[in-house]
């Protein structure tokens, strides 16, 4: 069942919001408890006591009333001079209703703490005057509702602090291990620590370092046998190329189409090794954007403009200069070979927000478009497009293309444009917004 919306997504995010829940619904809880046994809150023992003393103050005699008032504090009060009672919640409730209960309904309660805490008490069941009873000994306290609520929030903070903590000790190695996931996938050699991690977490680390050895073994074996056959085709290759320039001039015309299809697999060939070779050891160097697309187009420009360019000022970003070279190379010839042969245009400029601006590389078409299902799967290797777009070739060029960008932290996709033609692009990330100016 999907999790709607509004519910954290991530398992950090889930684990501290759970352990908020508990932390306040067990605040709540222990809220609501000391609220219905009132006597955690109030002494209602000293309630209790306070209706005890009055009544046994009316039952004494009168000539001993004087004694006992002296003794507990009490004072006879005339109507005029009983202050109106403060109303401290909840405590001036309970003192009404204890006193109620003890000495009749129809008693009457007046509570004040500031200026000399004090409870005055009419109970006509026992006596028709009002009697002050002081609250030195047990002050009331409602007048510190608040800095209990603050008592309580304070320690649900500091709960919520330490699960905090704690949640993100848990969340750690996840943490570790999706970043560590990330780096295989860039095509780097990555291995994780097996050894201080919890007991569940180490296995998960043992699987993922024995999944990452699998990986680049099969890497390493598949560029081997890549490799090795490419090489071995060169020298036979040579020897046809050898043997059809030989062939007498009455099979010319045969022999240049022979000639071509070697070229093609020559080319093939180049492909394949530059797949293998992947540039992941060529080291990053500061690089002019502008001035390296300028070089990679200049040999397709010789005659005529088959290639325009329409770049912005790009600021220099440290890549792999011969790397870079081939993924724009692949790109433009990839555009020559299905646009048409023609109206090819490389776009470069800075894109984003000022948070995450990026590299914009454009190279355009107006050739037959693309399939869009079959947008998501071209850049796979030896995957081809629809067979509007279909011609001679390896399917390794977009595969290129796509490690490249991968391998500088980037990213490259197809569109298709209005009025016909694909977009190639290739996105690389900025770690600031340079200013922009048409060149």
């Amino acid at each position: 069942m999907k999790a709607p919306s509004w519910f954290p997504q991530s398992f950090f995010a889930r684990s501290l919001w759970m352990v908020l829940l508990a932390v306040l619904f067990s605040k709540a809880l222990t809220l609501v408890y000391l609220l219905l046994n009132e006597d955690v809150l109030v002494d209602r023992q000293y309630s209790h006591g306070a209706a005890l003393t009055l009544r046994a103050y009316w039952a004494t005699p009168e000539a001993e009333r004087p004694r006992i008032a002296q003794a507990a504090g009490l004072r006879y009060e005339s109507p005029e001079t009983v202050p109106a009672g403060e109303y401290h919640w909840p405590y001036s409730e309970i003192f009404e209703r204890q006193m109620k209960q003890e000495l009749g309904e129809e008693t009457e309660v007046r509570v004040r703490v500031q200026h000399g805490p004090a409870l005055w008490v009419l109970a006509p069941t026992l006596g028709p005057d009002w009697i002050k009873i002081p609250l030195m000994a047990h002050p009331l306290r409602g007048q510190h509702i608040w800095s209990v609520l603050g008592w309580f929030l304070a320690i649900g903070l500091l709960s919520v602090g330490a699960a905090w903590v704690f949640v993100r000790q848990l969340n750690q190695p996840l943490r570790r291990l999706v970043n560590a996931a990330r780096e295989l996938g860039k095509g780097r050699s990555v291995r994780l620590p097996e050894t201080d991690a919890p007991s569940e977490i180490q296995d998960v680390y043992h699987a993922f370092n024995q999944m990452a050895e699998d990986v680049e073994q099969a890497g390493r074996e598949r560029e081997l046998m890549l490799a090795g056959v490419s090489h071995d085709l060169r020298t036979p290759l040579t020897r046809l190329r050898l043997a059809v320039e030989l062939m007498p001039p009455a099979e010319r015309e045969e022999a240049e189409d022979m000639i071509r299809d070697i070229e093609d697999m020559n080319a093939i060939l180049d492909q394949f090794l530059a797949f293998v070779r992947d540039g992941r050891d060529e080291p990053q160097e500061l690089t002019n954007l502008n001035e390296l697309a300028r070089q990679v187009v200049a040999p397709y420009n010789q005659h005529t403009e088959r290639v325009r360019l329409m770049l912005d000022v790009l600021p220099p970003l440290p890549v792999r200069r011969i790397s870079f070279k081939r993924l724009l190379t692949n790109l433009v010839e990839n555009a020559l070979r299905h646009g048409g042969g023609g109206g090819i245009e490389v776009v470069g400029q800075v894109a984003g927000s000022a948070t995450a601006p990026y590299v914009a590389l454009s190279v355009m078409d107006r050739g037959p478009g693309i399939d869009p299902k079959d947008l998501q799967d071209i850049f796979n290797p030896f995957t081809r497009g629809n067979r509007a777009r279909t011609v001679s070739g390896s399917g390794l060029g977009l595969a290129i293309v796509k490690r490249i960008a991968a391998q500088h932290g980037g990213s490259a996709e197809l569109r298709n444009r209005e009025g016909g033609g694909v977009e190639a692009r290739v996105l690389l990330p900025l770690g600031l917004l340079l200013p922009r100016s048409a060149s």
